[in-house]
């Protein structure tokens, strides 16, 4: 892969910038904790995992309305009753889910060389909170609503690749479910910003580039 070629950079916006594993487990700790109801982190990123892509792979519903079905399944799993009126703590707490320690920082070298753009499984009101949260702007936003469609689906790249009519992109991304898998699909240069030490599914394809974290891809980027 020859760094010189790309002239956009495109990330998912959930679990690459934004540490959306601590956003959604302390939403659930502080809610449950109303209830005198003790949650573990771990438990509920596992339960979270297992519902959100069920969700997401039915019709195209809303992202406020994915996270309000996940919070409802979620806490089902882990044996606390939550009353339906209350599951809209977990998108109102998106607002406050913060980046990673190196997202602002990565992302400020790496504008300096490149254009950068997001594409994510989110509504547009949701994202626009969490844009708030960083220091750079970015070139092109696809959105979920935007295309009534979720990752793994391949609307997202497909829409980004008509926008943005034969600029070179490389994208980049933490799950290897969600954005590896269908940009490799499609031949996308895709780099896995493997956070989580995750292996490939065996026979799976494999990213262009793998990095530990963002700075590692802004030091790779520019070396």
């Amino acid at each position: 892969m020859s760094k010189t070629e790309f002239e956009i950079i495109t990330f998912d916006c959930y679990g690459t910038l934004i540490d959306w594993e601590s956003g959604i487990a302390g939403a659930f700790i502080n809610e449950a904790s109303r209830d005198g109801v003790q949650l573990s982190w771990e438990r509920v990123i596992a339960a979270y995992m297992e519902e959100e892509p069920s969700i997401e792979s039915g019709r195209y519903i809303s992202y406020k309305e994915v996270l309000g079905q996940a919070a409802r399944r979620v806490a089902a799993r882990l044996g606390w009753t939550l009353e339906p009126g209350r599951a809209r703590f977990l998108a109102d707490s998106l607002p406050n889910w913060r980046p990673f320690p190196d997202t602002n920082a990565s992302l400020e070298r790496l504008a300096r060389r490149y254009r950068l753009g997001i594409l994510s499984n989110i509504d547009e009101e949701l994202l626009k909170e969490s844009l708030r949260h960083f220091t750079v702007t970015f070139d092109l936003i696809v959105t979920a609503e935007q295309v009534k469609s979720y990752k793994p689906g391949l609307a997202h790249f497909q829409e980004a690749g008509k926008r943005l009519d034969g600029a070179r992109q490389l994208h980049a991304a933490q799950s290897y479910f969600h954005d590896v898998v269908p940009a490799r699909a499609l031949d996308l240069p895709v780099v896995w910003v493997n956070r989580k030490g995750e292996r490939a599914t065996p026979g799976g394809p494999l990213p262009t580039k793998e990095v530990g974290n963002l700075a590692a891809l802004a030091d790779y980027l520019d070396a």
